[in-house]
């Protein structure tokens, strides 16, 4: 007996006895059930990779909390949508509140001021009609030098006395004009670290719309623009951006049709014969149906990132790094979606048109649509992972845009002054979504298209190296999350593979073979089962912070006599506007309640106020610190 095996076909040809029979046990019986063991490995390794790595995470963050016993956010809690009271103001309802609730507990409060942009503006120019309407402030003002555009610095500017009385009744700090710019948001401190977790977790009113608590940020981490929108608010804005983001996935659409009808510059010669006198050279057709749809999708898709800002804005973080953080999310969400899925249904649709909307229309057919459509779509996402991917790094690695920004600067503007551009935090939101889009395609075309695996593994290689650069010698830190970026990414590297065993799935049943099929189904079950004691045995930590932990760091306070020390530093740590006072002589950073008083007190110095984002020396002091999610994120 002879036995040839055929496996492309998947058939097994026998011949016995001057007969041929045909079988359906070469390729099913071996081919395969080897792909679906190569699946088994994949998932098994991945599992006890995240396994462990979620433990280590968890361990870290804890030590993360136990060790930051100076940290004023521990004390301190976010109060928003403070009824407003006729007979006082914001201040004094929130007073009354906490003294009678938390008598024991609370220690003092700070309220947010409206301080949007609109206001700034607003107070900025009533401040400069008075200032020309003074005709002894015009013979005050002496101008310094010309412009950059002629040669001049920074310091072009002018410079008032501060003798002047009018002057000084612009700068000082009015009691009742700081009533009147009052928000119903403000920052309440309390003694110990576990009254203020009880304060953020409870509902503090039988109206959930009222007395509204959230833990409070870092310092250099609070974002104080949304704390003066009103509350009530943010429900509507979420929903006008879930409408704007659906809006915007399926106008997306057309850039994804128009980069695979690209692809498939073939079929559209049949459709549109001019395009024949377009593409006659064999060379410039490469190039368009290969590298150019690839850059025009990663231009399209650099819209993306600061719209999902805006997005995650309008929502109402109270943090930037939750702002930075839902970003990342929005974009992990429309990237999957339009750079993998979209694409290959795309793909499917022009390959076989009136088949593939009507498999789609079924759910249970779309296992079967993904097998057909992802080994077609390989090139594509492999051309997509050399022009995003290689030349992603090479741009991080060169910072173009700050380098052309300072240089304008220097030799345009002639600023010779110490540039600030370019020291930002590192875009979590932008470089975390393509690095787990990439880990996406390399799950979902790990047993179906192979070829792409050697260059996605160059690429993370090379990242580890560039980003781990950036991280410690390029971006600053200005605050700490905690490494809350863990467990997106975790739940992404879940549903990749999840992802993964249902394509193979769909590859199985096509090739009718039920032994793989029976075995690929309880995977799926055993991997989700997975993702669930993941997410209750680990994730709580990353939503809440123990109260173990922090009775703990109470009691070691009031042990060492430290409480009273840490009191203090709370009360002065939060600053909404932060002011830098210029001397023709020196420098001094003040608060704005310190600068008016010196500035009606003291005598003749000439000194201008500029608002000031962030001062040089916090700056200095958050490079030096340690940040938990940079190496891990």
């Amino acid at each position: 007996m002879n036995h040839w095996t055929c496996s492309q076909l998947g058939m097994s040809v026998k011949a016995h006895n001057g007969e041929i029979v045909v079988g359906h046990d070469g390729l099913y019986g071996n081919g395969l059930l080897l792909h679906c063991l190569a699946l088994y490995i994949i998932s098994f390794f991945t599992s006890v990779l995240l396994y462990f790595e979620y433990k280590n995470m968890t361990k870290m963050r804890l030590a993360h909390i136990a060790n930051s016993l100076s940290h004023p956010s521990h004390l301190t809690v976010i109060v928003r949508a403070i009824p407003w009271n006729q007979e006082g103001s914001y201040s004094g309802t929130l007073t009354k509140f906490f003294t009678e609730f938390y008598p024991s507990s609370y220690l003092s409060h700070q309220m947010v001021y409206h301080s949007g942009s609109v206001q700034k503006l607003i107070h900025d120019a009533e401040k400069m009609y008075k200032l020309m309407k003074s005709d002894r402030v015009e013979q005050r003002c002496v101008q310094l030098v010309r412009c950059g555009f002629c040669g001049g610095t920074t310091t072009s500017f002018n410079i008032l006395d501060n003798d002047c009385k009018s002057c000084k009744a612009e700068t000082s700090l009015d009691t009742s004009d700081l009533q009147q710019k009052e928000c119903a948001a403000a920052l309440v401190f309390f003694r110990t670290r576990y009254a203020a977790l009880v304060a953020s977790e409870a509902l503090q009113s039988p109206n959930p719309m009222l007395w509204v608590t959230d833990a409070a940020p870092e310092p250099s981490d609070i974002y104080w623009s949304n704390l003066s929108v009103p509350h009530r608010l943010f429900w509507i804005r979420r929903i006008a951006v879930i409408v704007a983001s659906v809006c915007f996935v399926i106008f997306f659409l057309i850039p994804v049709v128009f980069t695979q009808s690209l692809v498939h510059l073939d079929k559209l010669k049949k459709i549109m014969p001019f395009l024949n006198n377009v593409v006659e050279r064999k060379l410039f057709e490469q190039l368009i149906t290969g590298y150019l749809p690839s850059v025009v999708f990663i231009i399209f898709l650099s819209v993306v990132p600061p719209l999902m800002m805006l997005f995650s804005t309008l929502e109402g973080a109270i943090s930037r790094s939750g702002r930075k953080r839902s970003t990342c999310i929005k974009s992990i969400y429309f990237v999957i979606w339009n750079v993998f899925f979209a694409n290959i249904l795309t793909e499917a649709a022009i390959e076989h048109y009136q088949v593939s909307i009507q498999k789609l229309g079924d759910p249970k057919n779309i296992p079967h649509v993904l097998a057909k459509a992802v080994p077609s779509t390989a090139t594509f996402f492999t051309t997509y992972v050399l022009t995003s991917g290689w030349a992603s790094l090479s741009v991080e690695l060169i910072q173009p845009f700050p380098l052309i920004f300072n240089s304008f600067c220097r030799f345009i503007l002639r600023n010779t002054d110490d540039l600030s551009y370019g020291t930002y935090t590192f875009p979590y939101h932008t470089e975390v979504p393509r690095v787990l889009l990439f880990g996406l395609l390399g799950f979902s075309c790990s047993i179906l298209a192979p070829l792409i695996l050697p260059i996605l593994l160059f690429y993370f290689v090379l990242a580890f190296l560039v980003y781990r650069n950036q991280i410690l010698n390029v971006y600053v830190t200005e605050y700490d999350s905690g490494g809350l970026y863990w467990p997106i990414v975790h739940n992404t590297t879940i549903f990749s593979l999840v992802l993964t065993q249902t394509i193979a799935l769909g590859v199985f049943g096509l090739k009718k073979s039920p032994v793989a099929s029976g075995f690929t189904f309880p995977l799926i079950i055993c991997t989700l089962l997975f993702h669930e004691y993941c997410r209750q045995r680990f994730h709580p930590v990353f939503r809440k912070i123990p109260a173990q932990t922090l009775l703990e760091m109470d009691r070691k306070d009031e042990a060492t006599g430290k409480i009273q020390e840490l009191h203090q530093k709370v009360q002065s740590s939060y600053c909404q506007f932060k002011s830098k006072k210029i001397n023709l002589h020196k420098e001094t950073e003040q608060s704005p309640s310190e600068l008016a008083l010196d500035s009606t007190e003291k005598g003749n110095n000439a000194t201008v106020e500029v608002d000031m984002e962030e001062t040089a020396a916090e700056k200095k002091q958050k490079a030096e610190s340690p940040d938990l999610e940079s190496p891990h994120s």
